[in-house]
């Protein structure tokens, strides 16, 4: 059955509506008076950087048609993967500041401005955040035939051979890694092999295969497969248990007291992107997430609904930027690391 938006989300909600309204009220009055075009008056390009299968790609589909509704026009998909989202990223970065291209990204965005290529353009400053959609856990999974049964077990291989395990992430310097190593710190200094993949799909890919040790993906990418048996998840990196499995622990629990790193996805827009656009955007992403059905399938997949603005998602994004570039430089870890 849905579960029913808190109260404390439908008042933010409502206060947020009212702002945006007034917000928006100066587009709508120059539409009127024939000075600006309409938008959308065609669609949207939404670009996701990784390929198919993962979290980012799984809450795109989710909310494309709720999304697209709220607008009046449709969202179209476009997969960009490569070099942990940079790719897309650079994509969307090169589009045209007029509110028809927009990028979905993870906390790995924060990553890799955390992690600059040397060459490669900064798209800290060509990218703004506009709406934080959903808060998730990230989830460390094994293949049920790994030989390890729980979290304690994978602690106990990681400290007795260390380095030897091979634990699969959407590349070198994406969120789930800086976040596996944040907890190998907090759980006492542990070390494992990272294995890069293009995603977090081809990370599931190989895990089932039974080609590497353990995975670290967005947990909801993995709740499919928990659910019929094919992996097993040995703990989330949340503050809580996941409500779309609450027998999975938390590491806080089983071998990293006080360890709390969540992941979040959200719209990002071209630098420059007049300001009532953004306002729209975020105003069209509160009313889906307070659409019950929508709440009800993100509940499914494992994601809560967030909601920040333009303001609160990026202080978000540059505290994450400032937590990943000190782990990185900690563990001394460079993209071609």
């Amino acid at each position: 059955m849905p579960v029913p938006p808190t109260d404390r989300f439908r008042r933010r909600l409502l206060l947020h509506t009212l702002a945006l309204a007034g917000a928006t009220a100066p587009w709508a009055t120059s539409r009127a008076a024939g000075a600006e075009a309409p938008w959308p008056d065609r669609p949207i390009r939404l670009v996701v950087p990784w390929p198919p299968g993962g979290a980012v790609d799984v809450l795109a589909r989710a909310v494309q048609q709720p999304l697209g509704a709220a607008l009046g026009q449709p969202l179209v998909i476009e997969n960009i993967g490569g070099a942990s989202g940079r790719v897309g990223g650079q994509a969307a970065a090169r589009a045209a500041a007029d509110g028809y291209t927009l990028l979905l990204a993870n906390d790995t965005f924060a990553a890799t401005e955390a992690l600059p290529v040397e060459g490669a353009p900064a798209l800290r400053q060509a990218l703004r955040p506009v709406a934080q959609v959903i808060t998730a856990e990230q989830g460390f999974f094994t293949h049920p035939r790994s030989g390890l049964a729980s979290a304690q077990d994978f602690a106990a291989a990681a400290r007795a051979r260390p380095g030897a395990l091979n634990v699969g992430v959407p590349g070198i310097g994406a969120s789930q890694h800086l976040t596996s190593e944040l907890l190998l710190r907090a759980a006492g200094g542990l070390r494992v092999e990272h294995v890069p993949y293009r995603g977090g799909g081809p990370v599931l890919q190989d895990l089932l295969a039974g080609n590497i040790d353990v995975g670290v993906v967005t947990f909801s990418a993995g709740v499919p497969f928990a659910r019929d048996r094919r992996l097993l998840p040995l703990f989330v990196t949340s503050a809580a248990r996941p409500a779309a499995l609450p027998e999975v622990p938390t590491a806080a629990e089983v071998i990293a007291p006080g360890f709390v790193q969540d992941t979040w996805i959200g719209f990002f827009a071209p630098t420059g992107t007049p300001e009532p656009i953004r306002a729209r955007l975020h105003q069209a992403v509160l009313a889906v997430l307070a659409e019950r059905a929508v709440q009800a399938k993100l509940a499914l997949l494992g994601f809560y609904p967030s909601g920040l603005g333009p303001a609160a998602f990026t202080a978000r994004f540059d505290n994450t930027i400032e937590t990943f570039a000190a782990i990185a430089r900690e563990r001394g870890i460079t993209v071609g690391s």
